[in-house]
């Protein structure tokens, strides 16, 4: 099988590592059919898509809608270097599962709005699939509800006319969209459980994603919750794409 491909934009080797691990378990795959590349660490090198069964985008610190006065030198590199790759990406309809971060990336390219207007509190929140997300291979087995953790400051606000709306909250009215056949974005995240989200919690208490001092109280809901379903969108994309 060709290995399938995660571009990481952590800069925290202890975040990082995490979320590697958590895709690996979720997707099922084993190390050497899920290549890493940390792009906040270096530049993209050259990459053959043919080389891989897909590729997916993590979570990441960097926020999509601000000002680029305010982003970081990395940062807009990065952003660069994604939006290039997705040229071809988009063009092939290779597959592509952009999570959380995906919306920014996938959604500016293909012209969505991203904004802060529906941001969601650190935590887990009741997903509703639409009519076509019901119907999406990428959500089989996943029930017409569930929970997922979510935690951002930028969302879309507003969908391009080609794009599919797969999944929305009651807070944040895009949660999954597809374009064309094969590329998706989730706001949610599809590879964080429990212990995940608290390992998060603590690395970015000071990120200005939620007040410091609820840390504690984060983490105790995050104890509580039963986030379960998600995991089966990185199931059935590997299944889907693997060749």
């Amino acid at each position: 099988m060709k290995p399938f491909l995660l571009l990481a934009t952590r800069a925290e080797d202890a975040a990082a590592d995490d979320e590697y691990q958590a895709y690996l378990r979720y997707c099922g795959l084993k190390p050497e059919e899920l290549v890493r590349i940390r792009l906040e660490s270096g530049p993209l090198p050259p990459l053959e898509l043919s080389d891989y069964s897909g590729v997916i985008v993590g979570g990441s610190p960097y926020t999509s809608s601000d000002p680029v006065e305010e982003k970081s030198a990395d940062q807009i590199r990065v952003e660069t270097e994604l939006s290039s790759l997705l040229d071809r990406i988009v063009a092939d309809d290779f597959p592509f599962l952009g999570a959380c971060y995906g919306v920014g990336t996938l959604g500016v390219h293909q012209g969505a709005v991203i904004d802060r207007r529906f941001g969601e509190a650190v935590g887990p929140t009741e997903i509703t699939l639409t009519a076509e997300g019901e119907q999406d291979p990428m959500l089989s087995g996943v029930p017409h509800t569930f929970e997922a953790f979510v935690g951002h400051k930028e969302a879309c606000s507003q969908l391009p006319e080609h794009a599919v709306l797969l999944a929305s909250s009651e807070a944040c009215p895009v949660h999954m969209f597809r374009i064309k056949n094969n590329l998706y974005a989730t706001q949610f995240h599809p590879e964080l459980d429990a212990d995940g989200l608290i390992t998060r919690i603590n690395i970015y208490k000071n990120a200005g994603y939620f007040p410091p001092h609820t840390a504690d109280e984060l983490i105790e809901t995050a104890r509580q919750s039963s986030v379960t379903e998600p995991m089966r969108v990185l199931r059935n994309f590997t299944k889907r794409y693997a060749r």
